[in-house]
Formats: structure tokens, sequence, C-alpha cells
């Protein structure tokens, strides 16, 4: 089984997303962004210049924006081209052979092109822990908030943030920064991601990411002020 075409759908409203059953608040200096196979040869299945994809690509750029302003860590996930069936496993059996040799298939879309600082990993199954080094970076990094977004929301990114509960590092899953082969893929998605995590909106992440940040910089004036 390859990739299906993915018909055009409208992201989800905020008024329609799961209620999350954790409460966790995001904090810049506790939180990663995880943009993860934003990829062409991913991206590609998408109806190009229709939502889902023109959401997808803009509200992950808006997320990656403020995260490298903030100084929080940047992390892309790749699945690596033209891989051994050995090293792909039983995801041969189900997808297929994976990205190929053609030219800029594996290379992430034009608009989120890593830049330097930022992290590139390898991943070889969806789920991005497995097999890469984005826990050991982590823990470096003194962070235990992962925020989610990316492709494919009920394989991947559902994958990934199951895995980062199990850690002990709080998963974000961001509604309308995923996206899925359907509107009914995409919601199931968000509703298990809600069992185990916070599932939010790009605005609300990225407002709660400034409140966060805000009182911190007032304090940090004040008392400069008072030195």
């Amino acid at each position: 089984m390859g990739l299906p075409a993915i018909e055009s759908y409208p992201m989800p409203e905020r008024s329609a997303l799961p209620a999350s059953c954790a409460s966790w608040t995001v904090d810049p200096d506790r939180c990663a962004l995880l943009v993860h196979d934003m990829q062409n040869h991913f991206v590609r299945a998408f109806r190009p210049g229709l939502p889902p994809v023109v959401d997808l690509v803009r509200n992950i750029a808006a997320l990656r924006e403020l995260a490298g302003t903030l100084g929080m860590p940047v992390v892309f996930s790749a699945e690596p081209a033209a891989q051994e069936p050995g090293r792909r496993g039983l995801a041969a059996d189900v997808w297929g052979p994976g990205i190929g040799n053609e030219p800029d298939a594996a290379a992430i879309v034009d608009p989120l092109v890593p830049r330097p600082g930022e992290h590139l990993l390898a991943n070889v199954r969806q789920n991005a822990f497995l097999r890469s080094h984005l826990g050991r970076l982590l823990r470096l990094e003194n962070r235990d908030q992962l925020i989610i977004c990316g492709v494919y929301a009920h394989l991947g990114v559902l994958l990934t943030a199951a895995d980062a509960f199990m850690n002990d590092i709080q998963p974000f899953v961001v509604a309308d920064a995923v996206a899925d082969f359907s509107a009914e893929e995409h919601a199931m998605a968000l509703r298990w991601a809600a069992r185990s995590g916070v599932v939010c909106t790009t605005d609300t992440l990225l407002r709660d990411l400034l409140l966060h940040r805000v009182p911190k910089e007032a304090k940090s004036a004040g008392e400069a002020r008072g030195s």
C-alpha cells in the first residue's frame, strides 16, 4: 500500500476539538518543537494550494518562528530516502519501499527548510523517538514538553505523542498544524492524542507561549531597574 491521493478538507475548528485529559500549560523554557516528516514525498500527497496543506505549512511556519525567537529547540524528523529492505522492516510490508531516489523527494518542503542551529533527525519508523536520538536531545536540552506538528496525524504524530507520554515528556499536539489522509482520520487522531496529552490550536499555543514569557521579562526588567 502506498500513499493515497488526499482530498481537500478543512482544518478542525477550535470548538470541535476534543477535551484534553491533561491540563498542562506550555512553557517555552521546558518545551521543544518537533516538525514531523514535512518532506516533499509526504506533503505532495495533498492537493496543492488547498486546505489542509496550506494551513498546515502556514501554521507550522508560525510555530517555528516563535520557537526560534523564544530560544526553544526546533527539531525536524525526516524519513531517509532509498532505505534498504532490512532497515525498513515491516513498514515495507504495509507502506512499500518508502521514499525513493527521486530528486528532492526526501527534502523538507521549501517554506520550512531547516536553518542553522535547528536539528534534523533521521527517523526510520513513524515514531520519531524510535531508533533516533530525539529522547537524548530533549534530555540534554532539559526539555520535558514537546510540541508536535506535521504529518500524518494518525500515524507518526500520534505514535510520537504516545511515546513522549510514556517517557514522561508532556506532548502538545497542534490540531491545525497536523494533517492526515482524511478529516475523519484527522479527528480520530486528535481524540486519541487528547487522552494522554494536550490538543490545542496554533493560535492558542502561540498566545500561551508569549503570555508565559511576558511575566518573566517584566520581572527581569523590574529587577534591573531596582539594581
